[in-house]
């Protein structure tokens, strides 16, 4: 069992930067690749950035290459999302989701998930 919790979310300006935290619980977290993932309202959860166990790894959606940065330290049983250059279309709930196996960016691979944190960009 994982347990995730996201924090850093909030609202910035259009421009602006945040850095978004999902701490899991369990000693397993290394085994893991972790993804993050973002709902708007009234679209489907679409994915994000992905990051292998080893951080050998990372994967992003196009509409964010270049701009968000995903990394991990299994030490502390965190995974990071840093990102830059935030535009309105970045708004959403974020999630962050953990999966042993399987697509990176297929929300329906994650076995476990966080509860989500609200990003507003500002125009």
């Amino acid at each position: 069992q994982v347990q995730l919790v996201e924090s850093g979310g909030g609202l910035v300006q259009a421009g602006g930067s945040l850095r978004l935290s999902c701490a899991a619980s369990g000693h397993t977290f290394s085994s893991y690749a972790m993804g993050w993932f973002r709902q708007a309202p009234g679209k489907e959860r679409e994915f994000v950035a992905a990051i292998t166990w080893n951080s050998d790894v990372t994967y992003y959606a196009d509409s964010v290459k270049g701009r968000f940065t995903i990394s991990r330290d299994n030490a502390k049983n965190t995974v990071y999302l840093q990102m830059n250059s935030l535009e309105p279309e970045d708004t959403a709930v974020y999630y962050c989701g953990a999966m042993l196996a399987g697509l990176v960016r297929s929300r329906y691979e994650y076995d476990y998930w966080g509860q989500g944190i609200q990003v507003t960009v500002s125009s």
